[in-house]
């Protein structure tokens, strides 16, 4: 019985944790939508040069480099454009690094 509530507990534990990895993932009604053109508009706000704009998971994602030239990916929520989630774009910055 002592060896059964530890493996309960870490069970428990990590099935807590599985929703905490699709916190990225946006869920806004296709109809509640801003259109791609209002994306744009943001990033071009924020010093964004644009390469590559399409739709993963329910979000924008954005595929562009800032003002200084670093390379990003950029998860947008359709609904209020606002960043879910912004990361380096490491391949790019590797063939930049090895020319």
């Amino acid at each position: 019985m002592k060896t059964i509530a530890p493996c309960l507990l870490a069970l428990a534990l990590g099935a807590s944790v599985q929703p905490a990895l699709a916190d990225d993932d946006c869920d806004a009604p296709v109809a509640h939508w801003q259109p791609r053109d209002a994306v744009l508009r943001m990033a071009a706000e924020q010093g964004w040069q644009v390469q590559r704009l399409k739709i993963d998971d329910g979000c924008y994602e954005i595929r562009a480099t800032d003002a200084q030239g670093r390379a990003f990916k950029a998860r947008i929520d359709p609904q209020t454009l606002a960043i879910v989630k912004l990361k380096p774009h490491r391949e790019r910055e590797r063939r930049r690094g090895h020319d």
